[in-house]
């Protein structure tokens, strides 16, 4: 009974891994979770969030610049909410304090995202795609990004029901 026990959670843990697999480290950075939400009709903009990059080490970093084959440029956004409506605007690097999480997350009325401009193709539910960081101190870095559409709260709220203005 033991070594059938033994097979049933070995492979529970290989049925879980992939999930462990979308956190991705580079020296003292951690990029937990990038994700992009699928392309609305027709758009050739996107964009590609993170549950966060955290900072394990004693030193702040900052995020200088991404590149990714299915959009001709990328560009850090700032994002803020002012009277109802999602501002968005180029920054030029991302701040990575020391010993802190920045998160970066879809639907955040005050926070940071990767804009991809003139995408190639629609980005579409469940497609993944390769993105290149550059950090300061950490130096560069390619992650996966899971194309996924967001859970949204259920409740109507201010992030699902926003509107853009660059």
């Amino acid at each position: 009974m033991k070594p059938r026990l033994l097979a049933v959670a070995c492979g529970a843990v290989l049925l879980i891994s992939p999930v462990w697999a979308h956190d991705f480290k580079l020296g003292d950075l951690r990029v937990d979770h990038p994700y992009a939400t699928p392309t609305l009709p027709g758009l050739n903009t996107g964009a590609v969030y993170f549950r966060g990059i955290r900072n394990t080490g004693k030193f702040p970093d900052r995020l200088l610049s991404a590149t990714t084959p299915v959009a001709a440029r990328v560009e850090i956004h700032r994002m803020t909410m002012k009277a109802d409506v999602m501002q968005m605007r180029a920054v030029p690097s991302l701040e990575i304090p020391a010993g802190l999480s920045v998160p970066m997350k879809h639907g955040s009325a005050d926070g940071h995202h990767l804009m991809l401009l003139d995408l190639k193709a629609p980005l579409r539910d469940g497609e993944r795609f390769p993105v290149t960081l550059t950090f300061e101190r950490a130096g560069t870095r390619e992650v996966m990004a899971w194309v996924q559409t967001p859970r949204t709260s259920g409740t109507g709220s201010k992030a699902a029901e926003h509107r853009h203005r660059h």
